[in-house]
């Protein structure tokens, strides 16, 4: 009774809590994914559902490679398990929204359908445009993940997540054009990565591509995003969203060290292994900077607000 009561009758502190683990639990994912492609066993599991024709957990022939697959289809339940735990915790929640409520039910749904999606780039023998496609939703995950914890927030304290006063036009379109070339230099991270050797076997086909000219344009994508978003901090100075883009700028600025020492080391899986959370957390920081950029006032902070300015002209 005492385990099933937290998310019978959640708090604000316990509901954030989940809202954390769903963002943190998405992205260990793609660490250990990623983590599964480095060591060339994408395929250590060779068809699914099941790991081999005749059983779903791998036999000794698999070796190493059966294991470290097998272990990374088991994570996802963990995953699963995270995600619905989540969305009962927000269901729950005396201080829910129905719309809260759905976008937990999107995450808790969006990961069996990444599991489904990662099972096709199996079948398809690791073709690296699904495995693209995997990675990128995968992402997409976090980036919802980080929505809710922020709008858990919201619903906790309204001043945590708000219209900010420095958010005028000019910064909104500056934001929401950082907030897309970031999405593009993700995209062609997956299109580098592709090209490159860590297919996840050594069968697995490659997109043909050049990997020296795609890393090019990939680092040109990743100046561009620079260069918005120190526009940005120079534009705003002070508040949520000059904290918040100083943060963003600062996960770049990693990501594009380490993006080079990867290339010039020769792609050491230990670096590749870190560039891949470091990217995680790019999108994680980046929704952080659109939210707060974007969300609208609560009409009772916007009311106490106008109270004040009553008060003050009388």
């Amino acid at each position: 009774m005492r385990t099933t009561r937290p998310l019978a009758h959640p708090s604000s502190a316990t509901v954030e809590r989940w809202a954390w683990a769903t963002l943190v639990a998405n992205a260990v994912i793609i660490l250990t994914g990623g983590l599964v492609r480095l060591t060339g066993s994408g395929l250590g599991c060779p068809t699914w559902p099941k790991c081999t024709s005749e059983s779903f957990v791998p036999h000794s022939e698999l070796g190493v490679h059966g294991v470290i697959e097998f272990s990374n289809r088991l994570l996802t339940y963990v995953l699963i398990a995270v995600v619905v735990a989540a969305f009962v915790a927000v269901w729950r929640w005396a201080a829910s929204t129905g719309s809260l409520r759905w976008h937990a039910g999107l995450i808790a749904a969006g990961v069996p359908l990444q599991g489904v999606i990662g099972g096709i780039s199996v079948l398809t023998q690791l073709n690296p445009w699904v495995v693209a496609l995997h990675l990128v939703l995968s992402m997409a995950l976090v980036a919802a993940s980080m929505w809710l914890v922020l709008r858990v927030r919201a619903a906790v304290d309204a001043r945590s997540v708000v219209s900010p006063p420095e958010a005028t036009p000019l910064v909104r379109r500056l934001v929401v054009a950082t907030y897309a070339v970031g999405w593009v230099v993700v995209w062609l991270g997956t299109v580098v990565t592709g090209s490159g050797p860590h297919a996840g076997d050594v069968n697995a086909p490659r997109n043909d591509l050049s990997p020296q000219t795609m890393s090019h344009v990939h680092a040109a994508s990743v100046y561009v995003l620079l260069a918005l978003t120190a526009v940005l901090c120079v534009v705003v100075r002070s508040g949520v969203v000059a904290r918040t883009a100083r943060v963003l700028l600062t996960v770049e600025l990693a990501q594009g060290i380490i993006g080079f020492v990867q290339y010039y080391q020769g792609l050491p899986i230990a670096v590749v292994a870190l560039h891949l959370i470091g990217a995680a957390i790019l999108v994680a920081a980046a929704t952080a900077v659109l939210v707060v950029t974007l969300s609208p006032r609560p009409a009772t902070d916007a009311g106490h607000t106008g109270a004040r300015r009553e008060s003050a002209a009388v």
